[in-house]
Parts: structure tokens; sequence; C-alpha cells
């Protein structure tokens, strides 16, 4: 897709910042929607086809972290950047446990929101590509005892049972999987993932928990997804 087919919703309450992204977004090309709080914004998702949201965590009426799980309710699946301020440490992790796929701290600069939205929206356009059948790669089936991946058809079982994981959490899975036995570091994940130097790797961390509460069945005694104390996280040979 070129920019212009690129749909970007922002949410966020403050005025200034919110026409200030917009500006900074419609210069390289996006098309823009904007929503004063998460009531607005689901009203906007209903009507037009989203690419990629940017959502304020503190907001009247309706915050960002409940909008984000109405959309991750409903099956939006497009990226989600939360904005939350320095003090708001616990809503970050909250956020990315809902399904959020970054964020971003206030204050920040336009170029670091727009090398998040550029980021994510290649890799959720390489999605869509799998979901549709566009690619003309050879498929590839990953399996470790009962946890399968296609790569096909951007598929992951346990058991036969279908598990509904976000397009990050999906890349994680792959990353590992199709290297059964190797430790890979937080770092390297994320630059792997995001196709950039690793800045702030709690991200993963999150990832992985939200990832375990999918595939395990004791998530706090992980058949597949291990932590190597100090190195890592690892798929084991089974």
């Amino acid at each position: 897709m070129e920019n212009n087919k690129y749909h970007i919703l922002i949410v966020e309450d403050d005025k200034e910042i919110r026409d200030g992204v917009e500006i900074y977004l419609k210069n390289q090309g996006y098309q823009v929607w904007k929503a004063a709080n998460g009531k607005e914004g689901l009203e906007i998702v209903a009507q037009e086809e989203i690419h990629l949201a940017i959502l304020d965590i503190m907001m009247p009426v309706m915050d960002g972290v409940t909008m984000l799980m109405k959309l991750r309710e409903q099956n939006h699946e497009f990226p989600v950047i939360m904005l939350s301020a320095k003090s708001e440490e616990v809503d970050k992790i909250m956020g990315l446990n809902m399904g959020a796929d970054d964020y971003v701290t206030k204050p920040f600069t336009p170029l670091e929101l727009l090398a998040r939205v550029n980021s994510h929206l290649r890799r959720y356009s390489k999605y869509l590509t799998a979901v549709s059948g566009e690619e003309q790669e050879k498929s590839h089936v990953y399996t470790i005892g009962g946890l399968e991946l296609n790569e096909e058809t951007v598929e992951v079982t346990v058991d036969g049972e279908a598990v509904k994981l976000t397009p990050m959490e999906f890349k994680i899975v792959q990353l590992l999987i199709k290297n059964p036995g190797r430790v890979f570091s937080a770092d390297e994940i994320y630059e792997r993932i995001w196709n950039e130097k690793a800045v702030n790797t709690d991200t993963i961390m999150v990832h992985v928990r939200n990832i375990r509460e999918k595939i395990e069945i004791d998530p706090c005694n992980p058949k597949y997804l291990k932590v190597v104390w100090g190195v890592g996280y690892k798929i084991d040979k089974q």
C-alpha cells in the first residue's frame, strides 16, 4: 500500500496534541480520522476501515484501555499504539496486556511517533497480505509437540485448538518455533520483529506473558515458551 491508502485513527482528548499529530501524519500522506474519546473512536471504527490507531490512555467518557479492550473483543486486529504520561507505568502494561502493540511516552517527538507508525504499518501490511493469500511463497508448517504454526494461513493451534494471537504475538512465536532450542534475548527479539534498535524491551516481556496465557495449559509452568533467566526466551525441541 501507498501511504495515502492507510487510514489512521487518532483518539486523544488534548486538541493541540490531536491536531499536531494529524498534521505530521497527513504530511506523510496518511489519511487521518480524529476522536476526542474512546466512544467517538469506536463510532469511527464502525464506519471506516482503519489500519492503525493511536490511543491516549487517559480520556473522559471512555479511556484508551477500555476502547482497546472493546476493539479486540470486536476482532479488530489493526496495530494500536498507546500514548501515556510518564506516571502511568501501570497503565502501559495494562494496555499491552489488553492487546496494544506499542506505547509512546509523553512528551514525544513527532519523528519518534512517525517511526513507530511506519514500522507497525509495514508489518501489518505484510500480515494482511499473508492472510488474504496474496503471497505466493511456499507454505510452511512448524510443529513442536502439540503447538503448530502455519505461516501460510497465519494460524497457531495447540492440540488442534485454534489460538487467537495478535500479529505481534504471531511474529514472536514464529521466530521462536522456527529456531527450536535457540535462546533469543529480548533485545534480539525486538530488533528482529520491529526491525529497529531495541530501546525498551518491556514490550517483549508483556507479549511473552500474553502468549503464554494463550498457548500454555499452566502459564506458570510453561511447556512451550520458556524463560532462560538472565538470557532470554526459547521454544524447546520436544
